[in-house]
């Protein structure tokens, strides 16, 4: 299918950009890879009467170290996140992720900040956000302010992002190790109908989980059952408490649960090798 009509607008700074979305409110989405995006245009399951895009913007792509955490701007692709070096010495878990990321095409064009201002809870590189406890940064004409990933999602599709604050880095901590990931798809470069990260971080395991509710989602239940020293498989049969699967055409609630238990188990054992 054909997009609706649209205006575009191609600003070359962030100030610029925070301009636009002011200007233009609700009206108005950012483009950054644009592998979610267009899709969902095409399909007319978003319909913007402007797209702006920030694909020449300077100084959004980088991957740097801070003080305990990596540095990464919003334009990054997966492709980066997935052979850079920093990256694989500071959070190897992050690159392991993007690996799984789409095909080829998907990870030479989407891009970190784009995946995580999208909103949605099949998405691959989210859990490792929200597991490790990310800070999101957006500018915006109050100037920059700080979002832990705890408190970046809603509902779907729907974030803490206001509408004329865009997204320029995203802080992540640390790990230990590679940690594990662990999807179940019905056909390669599909989304996950359901998704287990487990990350080592600070001598604790955390998970999230992908495609078991509204948002990505912490497995409290898993979590506090390792804390208490439970067991892998005691602590992954507790990997649906509290979620909120729904029943689509990929899978239905009970079995989205018993995949969240078996890929849970999975996961920590990774996460624990």
């Amino acid at each position: 299918m054909i997009p609706a009509a649209f205006a575009y607008h191609r600003p070359e700074t962030v100030d610029e950009t925070v301009a636009l979305l002011s200007e233009l409110g609700d009206e108005a989405t950012v483009l950054a890879g644009g592998q979610s995006l267009l899709p969902m245009m095409k399909l007319r399951l978003a319909a913007p009467e402007a797209v702006i895009d920030i694909g020449r913007v300077p100084d959004l792509r980088f991957v740097r170290e801070g003080k305990g955490h990596l540095v990464i701007g919003a334009l990054t692709r997966h492709h980066d996140l997935e052979r850079d070096p920093l990256v694989g010495k500071r959070c190897p878990l992050l690159g392991e992720v993007a690996k799984k990321v789409g095909d080829p095409q998907i990870r030479h064009r989407g891009t970190f900040g784009g995946t995580l201002a999208h909103g949605d809870p099949a998405a691959d590189l989210p859990a490792v956000a929200v597991a490790l406890d990310a800070t999101i940064v957006v500018v915006g004409p109050q100037g920059r302010r700080e979002i832990p990933a705890s408190a970046l999602y809603r509902s779907y599709f729907e974030t803490s992002i206001a509408a004329d604050e865009l997204i320029v880095e995203v802080r992540i901590p640390f790990t230990e190790g590679a940690g594990g990931y662990e999807k179940f798809t019905r056909q390669a470069q599909d989304w996950a109908t359901v998704g287990v990260l487990a990350a080592r971080c600070g001598g604790t395991i955390r998970v999230a989980l992908v495609s078991m509710g509204h948002t990505t989602l912490r497995a409290g239940a898993v979590e506090l059952a390792l804390a208490g020293g439970a067991s892998i498989d005691e602590a992954a049969a507790l990997a649906a408490v509290g979620t909120a699967p729904v029943e689509d055409l990929r899978a239905g609630v009970e079995y989205r649960e018993h995949l969240c238990r078996v890929l849970t188990r999975r996961a920590l054992e990774a996460a624990s090798a």
